[in-house]
């Protein structure tokens, strides 16, 4: 009896660990799996970030280009290693970039939260390396890394010296929010096309460019039916200061003298948009602060002094030639706030040094100068405001769903003041700094000093899109420098290559051919 109990008390034990381990083995209700859902409420593209209610969108684009006789990509041969017209210009410079953006979308009672980023990754090659970087070396820095790159043909935006090199730039970094945007942003003074009223040059002068954005602190009411209007203040140490030159540093045109930033730049701007086009006009105010006018806080500084621009924009769609035609204009006006015409990306920016040959016996080559600060002054003066005018525009014409045209044009004209020009050139055509500086050989000499100057450009694009968001473009751009120097200069040895000797000083152009291929996603 005892061991029949023992064996049932066993046997039930064992039932129960069995159910037990079974019981162990049974499937869990598993959390429901969150797909990402499309959101629709901000156009195609958007997607729900997963258990939040922000919308995200990713894009960009990879460009492989090739830009022929010039040293840059792509701003034209009209300063340093491109404008020296030898065996320091390149045939070509080649550049592959991949761009990656962000866009984020949450609604809330205030309206929209809007944040929206925009990187590049660049690799730009050139001839040979510099200031003893071996080529093909890598760098990284910030888009426009400047550094010093004569007398080697340096690409645009170079950052250490060197022949091949990788940058990474950030091109806009913003947030939107109830009318607000704060960030790196297109400044609200360019028109929306920026450079490009109907090309891909990124060099034309005429306008307000900031292609790659500003640091700013906007805000914009919308009034309805497409009218807006936007009041900013906006970073001027990156893009907007074209040089406050003290003349008695040394030199033709002296040495800038920037002091600290002190203010921002003031930016006023309406827009109407509609089905038609669009209009916008636009205006800026600009300060100009400049440091001591010798080395010493006891050698004293000038005033400030204020600059102002202003722009009209004018944009037509869908004319008589064709669906999708497009005509866009603008013109502006500048007094001691230069940038906001000839901008950071035209081609020397304002300081412009073209050689080429001569017919004159006896004189080496020919030269031709244009600089364009935004004041000028020397040791116990003020500041003399240089003032500006200049226009772009271009027409595009869709010849059917695959090829297209456009022809473009811009023009620009540098004027000083007689007080500025009679620093640079002296009283009565003797002495001034220019004068002093290419001070030439007896019975030789400027025949005309004034530094005013005119650039007038043109060119030509077709593209070419096979496949929705796969282009292939050409685009090709002339561009004249009307400089209003004549006679000859003893022009100081430089280091692209030219000598100390007598130069013509005449008129100059240059030319630029750029290939690219361009992959939106």
């Amino acid at each position: 009896m005892k061991m029949v109990k023992s064996l049932i008390l066993g046997s039930a034990a064992a039932l129960v660990a069995v159910g037990g381990a079974q019981a162990a083995d049974l499937p869990v209700k598993a959390k429901a799996v969150e797909y990402v859902k499309v959101c629709s409420l901000y156009g195609p593209g958007f997607y729900y970030i997963p258990g939040t209610d922000t919308c995200i969108k990713l894009g960009g684009y990879l460009r492989a280009e090739i830009a022929v006789n010039t040293n840059s990509v792509y701003t034209g041969n009209t300063s340093g290693p491109g404008g020296a017209n030898n065996r320091f210009t390149n045939g070509y410079t080649w550049r592959s970039r991949e761009d990656l953006n962000i866009d984020t979308r949450t609604a809330t009672e205030y309206g929209v939260v809007r944040t929206f980023f925009d990187a590049t990754f660049t690799w730009t090659t050139d001839n040979y390396g510099v200031n003893g970087a071996a080529p093909g070396a890598t760098v990284y820095a910030p888009l426009g890394g400047g550094g010093t790159v004569a007398p080697a043909s340096a690409p645009n935006n170079a950052g250490a010296g060197n022949g091949s090199y990788g940058t990474v730039g950030v091109y806009y970094a913003f947030i939107q929010f109830a009318g607000f945007t704060m960030g790196k942003a297109v400044s609200q003074f360019s028109a929306p096309w920026t450079n490009y009223p109907g090309n891909i040059y990124d060099g034309l002068v005429g306008g307000g460019g900031t292609v790659t954005g500003v640091n700013q602190f906007t805000y914009t009411a919308e009034f309805g039916n497409g009218v807006s209007l936007s009041v900013s203040a906006q970073d001027q140490a990156a893009y907007y200061q074209a040089g406050v030159n003290n003349l008695s540093a040394g030199g033709a045109y002296g040495l800038s003298d920037y002091a600290g930033t002190i203010s921002p730049d003031f930016v006023g701007m309406l827009r109407v948009d509609q089905a038609w086009g669009l209009f916008q006009a636009s205006v800026a105010a600009h300060d100009n602060h400049a440091a001591y006018y010798g080395g010493t806080e006891l050698t004293g500084h000038p005033d400030d002094k204020w600059g102002w621009a202003g722009q009209l924009a004018l944009s037509i769609k869908n004319i008589p030639t064709g669906p999708g035609d497009t005509i866009n204009v603008q013109g502006v006006y500048t007094d001691g706030a230069t940038r906001y015409n000839i901008q950071d990306l035209a081609g020397g920016a304002g300081a412009n040094t073209i050689y080429s040959g001569t017919g004159v016996p006896g004189l080496y080559q020919s030269v031709g100068f244009g600089f364009a600060p935004d004041t000028v002054f020397v040791a116990g003066g003020q500041q003399q405001t240089i003032k500006t005018w200049g226009f772009r525009g271009g027409y595009t014409h869709n010849w059917n769903a695959y090829w297209n045209t456009a022809i473009y044009g811009a023009y620009a004209q540098i004027m000083y003041n007689d007080t500025s020009k009679t620093l640079l050139c002296g009283v009565g055509g003797v002495g001034g700094t220019v004068r002093t500086t290419f001070a030439s050989a007896a019975g030789t000499g400027l025949t005309s000093c004034n530094p005013d100057y005119n650039i007038a450009q043109i060119g030509v694009i077709t593209r070419w899109t096979p496949v929705k968001n796969l282009t292939f473009s050409a685009d090709f751009v002339y561009t004249h420098l009307d400089q209003k120097y004549a006679g000859v200069v003893s022009a100081p040895s430089g280091s692209i290559g030219k000598p100390a000797a007598l130069y013509e000083v005449k008129d100059q152009e240059t030319y630029q051919l750029l290939l690219r291929a361009q992959r939106n996603w």
